[in-house]
C-alpha cells in the first residue's frame, strides 16, 4: 500500500507503502527529511551532489504493489482454482506487512512538528477524503448502487490503509516512550481479534490487528534490513518459500481467507474466541519469516522499475478502479479467464498496469490529488519565513 502505500513520490508513506521516505533521501519533502523548524535548513555546499534514495526500498515498494494487483486479480478466481486459492494466501500473508514495516522504518522520525503534521495532512488525509469520495461515486455508478451512501467513516476497498498510516502516524512518539512497544502493540492486535464490538468506524479492526508490523518497523535499524538480505538467507528462503506454498495448498479449501485481512473478528469469522487468538499470534509470525524472504530476495542496486517506487501510492490506490471494474462490467465472467493460460493472461496484465500507474508521467497528473501543497490551508510558521526569507 504510503509514494509508499504507503508509498509518495518523495518516499513519503504507503502501501500496499503507506508513503515512507528514504532517511538518506534529503532532498525529498518527507518528515525525516525536514529542517528543524527552529531554524532555517542551511544551504548546502556549492557543487555538492544531493544524497541519493536508497534503491533497496524503492524496489520493495515496487515489487510488493505488484503482488498486491496480482492479488486483487487472483480473487475472483480462488472459488475455481485451488492453486489461485493458495498464492492468494501466500501472498495475503507478506505484501501488506512489508509495506507497513517500510511506512514504520520511515517514520522513526516522525513528531508533532508542524511541518510534518502538514505533510501527514496533505500526503495522506486529504488522499483519503479525495479517493473515499472518488471510489463511493464509482460504486454508485459503475457498480450499479446509486444509493450507497458517503461516508469518510467507513472506508471502502483500499483507502483503509491511508486511514491507518494516519492514525499510525500520529501515536509515533508514544511507542517511543513506552518500554516494550512490540510487546504492548501485538497485544493491542490480539485483543482486537475477539472484540466483535469494534465495528466498521474507520476499519479499526485493520488498524489494530495491523499495529504490530508499523510499531516493529519503528524500532528496526538498517542492519535489520542487511541482517535478510545475506546470502544464506536469501538460500534457506526458496525451501521456506516452497514449504509454505504447499502449506497453503493444503490450507485453501479448508480455511477461509478471511482471516488475512485482518479485518474482522473471530467471533465475526464463526469461530470461538480463542481462535482469535491463536491465528493472529499464528499469521504474526507467518507473515514475518514471508516478510523476511521477500526483503531476502529484493534487489539491492538501481534496477529499471526502482524509479516506479517512488509512485506506488499512485499505483495502489488508482489501480483499485480496476479491480473493482473488472467485477462490476463482469470481466470475469468469460470462461477462458478460469483456464490456466488465462490465469496466467490477468496476472501479467495486473502487473503491467499497475506498472503503468506507478509510472512518472501518471504522477504528473494526478499530484494534485496525491501531493497537494495546499499552502493556502496552513499557517506560516517562523520557519516558513525564515526560508523564504533565506530564498530571496
Amino acid at each position: 500500500m504510503t509514494n509508499s502505500l504507503y508509498p509518495h513520490g518523495s518516499h513519503r508513506s504507503p502501501l500496499p507503502a503507506a508513503s515512507v521516505t528514504s532517511p538518506r533521501d534529503t532532498t525529498a519533502p518527507s518528515p525525516a527529511a525536514a529542517p528543524p523548524t527552529s531554524a532555517p535548513a542551511p544551504a548546502p555546499p556549492a557543487g555538492a551532489k544531493p544524497k541519493q534514495r536508497d534503491a533497496f526500498f524503492d524496489n520493495a515498494k515496487y515489487l510488493a504493489i505488484v503482488f498486491v494487483a496480482m492479488g486483487h486479480c487472483w480473487e475472483p478466481l480462488t472459488d475455481g482454482s485451488r492453486t489461485a486459492e493458495a498464492l492468494y494466501m501466500i501472498v495475503y500473508t507478506f505484501h501488506m506487512p512489508a509495506f507497513i514495516i517500510i511506512s514504520g522504518y520511515f517514520s522513526r522520525s516522525f513528531d508533532m512538528r508542524p511541518d510534518r503534521l502538514r505533510r501527514l495532512i496533505t500526503g495522506v488525509a486529504v488522499p483519503y477524503v479525495l479517493f473515499e469520495v472518488a471510489y463511493t461515486i464509482f460504486k454508485r455508478t459503475a457498480g450499479d448502487d446509486p444509493d450507497y451512501p458517503f461516508s469518510l467513516l467507513d472506508p471502502w476497498f483500499l483507502t483503509w490503509f491511508l486511514v491507518a498510516l494516519f492514525i499510525w502516524r500520529l501515536t509515533t512518539p508514544l511507542w517511543k516512550v513506552i518500554r516494550w512497544p512490540v510487546p504492548v502493540a501485538l497485544g493491542i492486535a490480539v485483543l482486537a481479534s475477539v472484540s466483535p464490538d469494534i465495528g466498521d468506524d474507520l476499519d479499526l479492526q485493520r488498524v489494530l490487528q495491523f499495529l504490530p508490523f508499523f510499531v516493529l518497523g519503528l524500532f528496526m535499524k538498517p542492519e535489520h534490513f542487511q541482517l535478510v538480505r545475506r546470502r544464506e538467507v536469501r538460500i534457506l528462503s526458496v525451501p521456506i518459500a516452497a514449504c509454505a506454498l504447499v502449506l497453503a495448498y493444503w490450507a485453501a479449501p479448508r480455511m477461509t481467507s478471511a482471516w488475512f485481512y485482518h479485518r474482522d473478528s473471530a467471533q465475526e469469522l464463526g469461530a470461538p474466541w480463542w481462535a482469535g487468538v491463536v491465528m493472529t499470534l499464528a499469521l504474526l509470525g507467518c507473515s514475518l519469516v514471508l516478510t523476511a524472504c521477500f526483503f531476502a530476495w529484493v534487489p539491492g542496486r538501481k534496477m529499471w522499475f526502482t524509479v516506479l517506487g517512488a509512485g506506488t501510492l499512485y499505483g495502489y490506490l488508482l489501480h483499485g478502479f480496476l479491480a473493482k471494474g473488472s467485477r462490476f462490467w463482469g470481466w470475469f465472467d468469460a470462461d477462458w479467464v478460469h483456464k490456466p493460460y488465462g490465469e496466467i493472461a490477468v496476472t501479467l496484465a495486473a502487473a503491467v498496469i499497475v506498472t503503468v500507474l506507478c509510472t512518472p508521467p501518471v504522477q504528473r497528473i494526478f499530484r494534485f490529488a496525491m501531493e497537494p501543497k495546499m499552502e493556502w490551508a496552513f499557517k506560516k510558521d517562523a520557519a516558513d519565513l525564515a526560508r523564504q526569507r533565506q530564498k530571496a
